[in-house]
């Protein structure tokens, strides 16, 4: 009867457990403390035999001894040469392995594969002149065993330290993997945001130039029918004037393909409905104001509604969204959400990556704001823009 009220807190102790040994092993540190003392336990259950073996250690001074060596693979990360030359020592003081293949794998993790091989060779080589030096190890067979003894010998010593480098060496390799991902993921993000810069500079290219080109014609209209006025002069050095803003306009923003621009708000009935047969149907509520917007704003309206809709069409497909486009006094909101599937609640529906980047860069240039809310059943994704 007792069971279910403590249910909860044995939820709550398990999750507390869990986080702090998730913030305990993600420090690179941590886990080499963590790996120095799993080391340490290993080689105490050889305590008894050590002292019994050498005079010269009894219980405690073999403890330190040990406790000393392990410590070493504190520093593994960046002296791991350390550690397999203590490894080393022990091997040929103390008879023990279990420092050794710590050692191995810490030159094979952090120093790669060419390092995790010349170390494995001279932990062989080096083991091959002990056992050839007289009376190590400390039980020898005679003359008649010892090509079986050296047989054996060999099979115990290779094994441990080929198969020890051998995991450090790959552990190595999906580090590098790991961070390959993570810069080509950068990569992507940093181009996204790029892709967007350019786009928003194309758009205002098309939409300032279109304008520019307006004003150029009719000042020269005007300057036209004023020809006997005095006025004649004024209007052509508007003219003029339009014509070089044009200019450094096309100077400034380079031609980047023949993209056409973004298009606006009118767009948006069309990418619902494109939306709707790709499995992801859309509520689509638009304030009549927003049609007054200019045409850079009118582009990051139908940019985050785009890139939103395409997240929800991967991510929660099947499942219905909502888009709510509202003018709020000077600043206009862009409100996009969808329920998460029943299969895919542990996922994230609108992803950190680049698709995200470039959304938020173009509401940026705009001055306005990104923000995304995920709760247990929905996903949201809020923009706000200054309206002039």
């Amino acid at each position: 009867m007792r069971t279910q009220p403590l249910a909860p807190a044995y939820r709550r102790a398990v999750a507390l457990g869990r986080r702090l040994t998730g913030s305990w092993t993600g420090s690179p540190r941590a886990l080499d403390v963590l790996t120095a003392l799993s080391c340490l336990a290993l080689m105490a259950l050889d305590l008894p035999g050590l002292a019994a073996a050498d005079n010269s250690l009894n219980g405690p001074l073999a403890a330190a001894v040990l406790a000393a060596g392990a410590a070493t693979l504190v520093l593994r990360r960046r002296l791991p040469w350390l550690s397999l030359a203590v490894a080393l020592l022990f091997i040929g003081w103390l008879h023990e392995l279990t420092l050794v293949q710590f050692a191995l794998y810490s030159v094979g993790r952090y120093r790669g594969r060419t390092a995790g091989v010349l170390a494995t060779i001279g932990y062989v080589l080096f083991a091959l002149l002990l056992f050839a030096v007289p009376g190590w190890p400390l039980e020898r067979p005679g003359a008649a065993g010892g090509a079986e003894s050296l047989s054996s010998f060999l099979s115990l010593v290779v094994p441990i330290g080929v198969l020890a480098s051998a995991v450090g060496i790959a552990a190595y390799r999906q580090d590098l993997v790991r961070e390959l991902d993570a810069r080509r993921a950068e990569s992507a993000v940093l181009q996204a945001v790029q892709q967007e810069r350019t786009a928003v500079a194309r758009d205002v290219h098309d939409f300032v130039g279109r304008e520019l080109t307006l004003l150029t014609v009719r000042s020269e209209v005007l300057s036209v029918r004023s020809r006997e006025t005095a006025h004649a002069k004024d209007f052509e050095e508007l003219a003029d004037t339009a014509r070089r803003a044009h200019l450094v306009l096309n100077e400034i923003i380079v031609q980047r393909g023949e993209r056409a621009a973004t298009p606006g708000v009118d767009g948006l009935p069309a990418l619902a409905e494109e939306s709707g047969r790709a499995g992801s149907p859309v509520r689509l509520a638009m304030d009549p104001d927003v049609h007054e917007l200019s045409p850079l704003r009118q582009a990051a309206v139908y940019r985050v509604v785009q890139e939103c809709l395409t997240n929800a069409a991967k991510h929660a497909r099947g499942q219905t969204v909502d888009v709510r486009i509202a003018a709020e006094g000077p600043r206009l909101r862009i409100a996009v959400s969808n329920g998460l599937s029943a299969s895919g609640t542990a996922r994230t529906p609108v992803s950190a990556g680049s698709g995200t980047a470039s959304m938020s860069e173009r509401v940026r240039s705009l001055g306005g704001t990104l923000t995304t809310t995920r709760t247990a059943s929905a996903y949201r994704v809020e923009a706000t823009l200054p309206r002039h």
